[in-house]
């Protein structure tokens, strides 16, 4: 069974998501508050977690950012309309996705299905070629290939594609991908990674005007086409 655990301080909101999760099947555990939920993460070791951001004492980013410390199980945010400037941060922190409240249960229940499939298949392929559309990543021999034909990239540029393959759709934050690829020192060079994009969508990309394939999330980050 898989196990989902559910943090929220409204407690009509967090006993309606896990009586709909239940409904479809999961095995769900609930908390009021960060110190309990994560007590119930190191003892239940869930499959997923749902995290609400704004919540007294451990709030949900601190909690985020805990979890990820101690597991690389999928973490989607629960967010207020208000908080949508935190999502960001929510990403930096190790997030996977996030629901902006109201939010619809169908909507809900298919991306906490699509991060688990993603989790899913990244632990058994992770030394797998990545397909997106025409482009095959091979992480291990460092080769792309777009339409079968290899592609010669920077070592910058295959490093880029390689971080984003990592985590192939899901999006990374603009910081997120200028520290794991250039380091600490680079992670508010924006510009800097908007022209390195640009020189990789024209290496990849049928119509680098069109991407396609390497895609972006206006004022948030990029990320690798799924599939």
């Amino acid at each position: 069974m898989t196990t989902i655990l559910v943090v929220d301080d409204e407690k009509d909101l967090l006993d309606l998501v896990a009586s709909q999760l239940r409904k479809h099947g999961y095995t769900v555990v609930t908390a009021g508050n960060g110190m309990d939920a994560l007590k119930l993460a190191f003892q239940t070791q869930p499959d997923l977690a749902v995290l609400d951001i704004m919540m007294p004492g451990l709030d949900g980013l601190t909690m985020c950012r805990r979890l990820r410390e101690m597991s690389e199980m999928p973490i989607i945010m629960l967010t207020a309309l208000s908080e949508e400037n935190m999502v960001v941060q929510a990403l930096d922190e190790g997030a996977d996705d996030y629901v902006t409240k109201p939010f619809g249960f169908d909507e809900f229940l298919a991306r906490v299905k699509a991060s688990l499939r993603r989790a899913q298949m990244g632990a058994s392929s992770r030394a797998a070629v990545t397909v997106a559309g025409n482009v095959a990543i091979d992480i291990p021999r460092r080769q792309v290939l777009v339409d079968g034909e290899a592609v010669d990239l920077t070592p910058t540029e295959f490093n880029l594609l390689a971080c984003l393959a990592k985590r192939q759709g899901e999006v990374m934050t603009h910081r997120a991908i200028l520290h794991e690829v250039w380091g600490p020192e680079y992670v508010d060079q924006l510009e800097y990674l908007r022209i390195y994009v640009g020189h990789l969508r024209k290496k990849i990309e049928s119509n680098p005007g069109d991407p396609r394939i390497l895609l972006n999330q206006r004022g948030i980050g990029y990320y690798l086409a799924a599939g």
